[in-house]
């Protein structure tokens, strides 16, 4: 079991920034789970891997194709309180999920 958490690298967040978004959509697509996933996730170590996506198109892409494929998603939207000037997509989550489901979608992109 795994989640991955896709983060656009074309906002060039600072390192503070990214992982509070990271957080949030880890956090998000958690709540949104099922609770047998949630205990299967939790017992084998919660994994998350984090990676790189150029954009927002790239982002929306692999979202899609986890939701077509029945994972869990959590896409995460800055409210402009502090580093974006308007609301901005940051991030997104896909699971957690068998690791095979969510490698079929993401497991070629690069760790951050």
């Amino acid at each position: 079991m795994k989640q991955a958490i896709l983060v656009r690298q074309d906002l060039k967040m600072d390192k503070g920034k990214l992982a509070v978004q990271v957080a949030h959509a880890a956090v998000e697509a958690v709540l949104c789970s099922d609770e047998d996933k949630i205990d299967q996730w939790l017992s084998n170590g919660s994994k998350k891997v984090v990676l790189k996506v150029k954009d927002k198109a790239e982002l929306i892409k692999y979202m899609k194709q986890a939701d077509k494929e029945g994972i869990i998603t959590a896409l995460i939207k800055d409210a402009a309180k502090t580093f974006f000037p308007k609301p901005t997509v940051t991030c997104g989550a896909i699971g957690p999920d068998e690791d095979e489901k969510v490698n079929k979608i993401v497991g070629h992109l690069k760790l951050i």
